[in-house]
């Protein structure tokens, strides 16, 4: 899968705008076993998916003023493709189960 530049930055706009919190609401633990909710970790997950995207980014534009080292950048690169790859592998699939779910007999 070959993923254009353009097309990465999109999905990383996407991502990023979605990961702010809309407002300081209840933290979502469960008083009761202590655990996290879905929410909850489904942000954090999508905040270091940005966090390596950024990485990769600054490693990029920096290397374009010729400030970075190479390796530096294609470290920080591949690591932001994969993370892409991982993102959407785990959107199709969720995708999937819900198509499967509403296909489902009652």
């Amino acid at each position: 899968m070959t993923v254009s530049y353009s097309e990465a930055l999109a999905a990383y706009n996407r991502v990023a705008q979605q990961a702010r919190p809309a407002d300081s609401q209840s933290s979502g633990e469960s008083e009761a076993t202590g655990g996290q909710d879905f929410a909850k970790v489904l942000r954090e997950s999508a905040g270091d998916a940005i966090g390596t995207l950024r990485t990769a980014e600054t490693q990029s534009l920096a290397a374009a003023a010729g400030k970075a080292d190479i390796n530096d950048v294609v470290m920080a690169m591949s690591q932001a493709e994969m993370t892409l790859q991982t993102v959407v592998t785990l959107r199709d699939r969720a995708v999937q189960a819900y198509q499967d779910i509403l296909r489902m007999p009652i």
